[in-house]
């Protein structure tokens, strides 16, 4: 999805420097006359990336500016979400503005969580919910016949690109969605996961695309909407997803969704993992001991939460909190809890919220190690060693080790 952390070779290329270099410009820009000639040279720069499907370039790019100026980053991060997320196209002598849009539904369970084909009842539900609580007057729509797991969304600006240009044709000729959906990778069982559905929303340009951007009084502010949708959502979700609890998400634009999707899953798989080890093993929250560690090569990448029963030393379940390219932690202050923002302090706060009093933090960074057998990520323990965690040989053998 193009949201984590890039790991690129020290030296980049050419097209990779001229893209942090306008980028830095940009950033630098004190006026709107010089902010549009760097946002042009920059357009034309990524797009000419995107249609020969360059993705590497682009990630030396971002990672490059993300160690160097963070504003850049910012800058060259929106631009290359925007250009791949969204696009123009001409139909019949019409021009449309088109915006790739994400679904998410944030769910948890103690069995497993579907993924894979969308019915046909269903795809017929979630557009008449867009266009009764999401979609101005006038658009058009596309939606993925399929649920997708993070593990199976486009994964770069340049496939996102590829996707949006075959939803937009689709859309606008109201023709039949035509992709390969066969191949999609398999989805790792886990606790809480977010699954999306993904969808193409069309409006001739200069019209708005959702009801809070119309004029009144057809004007709908967004949690009105939000309200709106989940209560048209609700009914066929649950029959979508049995056994499963979950929460609908605002339809918005692609990338800003997959980010709040799986910020907003972080805690919640604290909490399913929590429930898990109380409904598998009787151990209650109190009588939980988590460690917490911070783990990447050369910065922190996710923190990573060790579950033991209070006064043993065995790990037997981990959490994986990942963070994403806007968010960052110095080395000196992994384990900081002065900052309500920091990433310590969230996981501390969801592990206390759960029930969970016992926690250890380390200040060290951790190499991002996976096992060599079965290739888990392996968890911290209280003195400092990243091992596998291992459930009891008598617990259930059907639920996920991890998230």
């Amino acid at each position: 999805m193009a949201v984590h952390r890039t790991k690129t070779s020290q030296r980049a290329s050419p097209e990779a420097e001229r893209l942090v270099a306008d980028a830095i410009s940009l950033a630098a820009s004190g006026s709107q006359v010089e902010d549009r000639f760097w946002e042009e040279r920059l357009n034309v720069r990524l797009m000419r990336l995107l249609k020969s499907q360059n993705q590497n370039v682009i990630d030396a790019a971002l990672d490059q500016t993300f160690r160097i100026n963070t504003v850049a980053f910012e800058v060259l991060a929106d631009t290359a979400e925007t250009l791949a997320e969204s696009l123009k196209m001409e139909h019949e002598g019409q021009e449309w503005d088109v915006l790739l849009l994400a679904l998410p539904i944030v769910a948890h369970t103690r069995y497993q969580i579907p993924s894979g084909p969308l019915p046909a009842p269903m795809i017929e539900a979630t557009a008449q919910a867009l266009n009764a609580a999401i979609a101005a007057t006038d658009t058009r729509l596309a939606i993925v016949p399929w649920l997708y797991s993070i593990d199976q969304m486009p994964h770069s600006h340049c496939q996102t690109r590829v996707l949006i240009e075959a939803l937009a044709t689709a859309a606008i000729s109201s023709k039949e969605v035509k992709l390969e959906l066969r191949d999609m990778s398999e989805t790792i069982a886990v606790l809480a996961d977010p699954r999306f559905i993904i969808a193409a929303l069309c409006a001739p340009t200069g019209s708005p695309l959702f009801r809070w951007q119309a004029e009144p009084p057809t004007r709908q502010e967004r949690g009105v909407s939000l309200i709106g949708w989940q209560n048209a959502m609700h009914d066929p979700i649950a029959s979508l997803l049995p056994g499963c609890e979950f929460e609908l998400l605002l339809p918005e634009a692609y990338f800003t969704n997959c980010r709040l999707a799986d910020k907003h899953v972080r805690p919640l798989s604290i909490r399913a993992a929590v429930n898990y080890m109380e409904s598998t093993l009787g151990i209650l929250p109190a009588g939980l001991s988590c460690v917490v560690g911070a783990f990447g090569e050369e910065q922190a990448d996710e923190y990573r939460i060790s579950f033991s029963a209070k006064g043993s030393s065995e790990v037997m379940y981990g959490v994986i909190w990942p963070l994403y390219d806007r968010e960052s932690v110095a080395n000196d202050a992994l384990n900081d809890l002065s900052d309500d923002e920091s990433p310590m302090k969230k996981i501390c706060d969801a592990l206390h919220d759960a029930g969970v009093e016992d926690v250890f933090r380390h200040a060290m960074l951790f190499d991002p190690e996976l096992c060599d057998d079965c290739g888990a990520p392996l968890f911290p323990d209280r003195s400092g060693e990243a091992v596998h965690a291992e459930m009891p040989e008598d617990a259930p053998t059907q639920q996920p080790l991890f998230h």
